[in-house]
């Protein structure tokens, strides 16, 4: 040893060369923590799982790994993840076609994982004593696009509700919310009206309705049942009858079309690359039922989250929701499209 460190010496300075090894020994170690840095973005509403599933991996993992968690909502989620910048985009609804495309251009392969069940649900103010239920074709008048600057008092949507201002709360146009209520409500996925408060924050629109006698809003049922000391959940009714928005209403497929899968999209070549990411996705799928169902959201079939596992461990990529909004999605049939990966990655090999 000492002979070669000598011969590396030769004709070099002593302490020009000890510099040289430090700064390439720096440089080498923080190659690897950089590349290991794991980034995510996307829905607010899934944000409380995947936030909830950091906490944990972190406690339980003896190293530290330094993952950050944005939230930009689904669509911008996806603009992001699709041009390669993150490794993990929250969403609450599937991929659609734009953003297939976008990531196919950028040579983004991905995993798609539904994680949970939610029910968008529609809040009024405690005060309010009139809008204990609302139909479909209610909401539709209320929020769609002629609907701007002519509806802006509660009897104009029924002529028995007072005559009060009709003050709006709901999901910003980044937001996976935004474009999955306007298409089953109103049936396009950017057709709303734009003179409400508009937020990617859930928190913005608690405040705004809990404050409001006379404001209307709607998110996701966690975000209810955290705070429904200060909020009332309206009854939907698509025809068949008000239904509640309750976790036994979505999983008897009984509250329609509000209810909706919740997904993480995965990197495909990332959790091949990143070890660190790999073994949080692991984790995450392993720990996601649990979870869910503690941040108040409805978990899916036990054999859901198996498949999942499979489809990750076996990197099938791709989505079976074809690029369109998917509606009126029950947990039987969420697990009947899942199958679906296994058979059109089999083909494709």
């Amino acid at each position: 040893m000492k002979t070669i460190e000598r011969k590396q010496t030769e004709g070099f300075p002593s302490q020009l060369l000890s510099l040289g090894i430090a700064l390439i020994l720096v440089s080498c170690a923080s190659v690897p923590e950089e590349s290991q840095d794991i980034k995510i973005d996307g829905s607010s509403t899934v944000y409380p799982i995947t936030e909830k599933v950091v906490e944990e991996f972190k406690t339980n993992r003896k190293q530290d790994t330094n993952i950050s968690l944005e939230v930009s909502g689904t669509t911008g989620g996806f603009r992001q993840f699709c041009e390669g910048k993150t490794d993990i985009n929250n969403a609450s609804r599937p991929i659609l076609a734009e953003e297939m495309a976008l990531c196919s251009r950028n040579g983004v392969s991905y995993i798609e994982l539904p994680v949970a069940f939610d029910a968008l649900t529609v809040v009024v103010n405690p005060n309010n004593t009139w809008a204990k239920t609302l139909t479909t074709q209610e909401l539709k008048k209320m929020w769609e696009p002629a609907a701007e600057g002519k509806i802006s008092r509660w009897n104009q949507i029924r002529a028995e509700f007072p005559d009060r201002p009709l003050n709006l709360f709901g999901a910003g146009s980044k937001s996976g919310t935004f474009g999955y209520f306007n298409e089953a409500i109103v049936g396009a996925e950017d057709a709303s009206r734009q003179d409400y408060v508009a937020t990617e924050d859930d928190n913005i629109i608690v405040q705004g309705v809990s404050q409001d006698p006379d404001a209307l809003g709607y998110f996701g049922l966690s975000y209810y049942e955290a705070n429904q000391n200060k909020l009332k959940a309206v009854e939907i009714d698509s025809g068949k009858g008000a239904i509640a928005p309750t976790r036994e209403a979505v999983a008897k497929a009984q509250y329609q079309p509000l209810a909706r899968p919740l997904f993480i999209y995965v990197n495909l070549k990332a959790s091949q690359e990143k070890e660190d990411l790999r073994q949080f996705i692991t984790f995450y799928l392993k720990q996601v039922e649990e979870i869910v169902q503690a941040v108040g959201y409805i978990p899916l079939t036990e054999e859901s989250y198996h498949i999942n596992e499979i489809t990750f461990n076996k990197g099938e990529a791709g989505t079976v929701f074809g690029g369109v909004a998917q509606f009126n999605v029950t947990l039987p049939e969420l697990q009947r499209k899942q199958a679906q990966i296994h058979i059109e990655t089999t083909k494709n090999k």
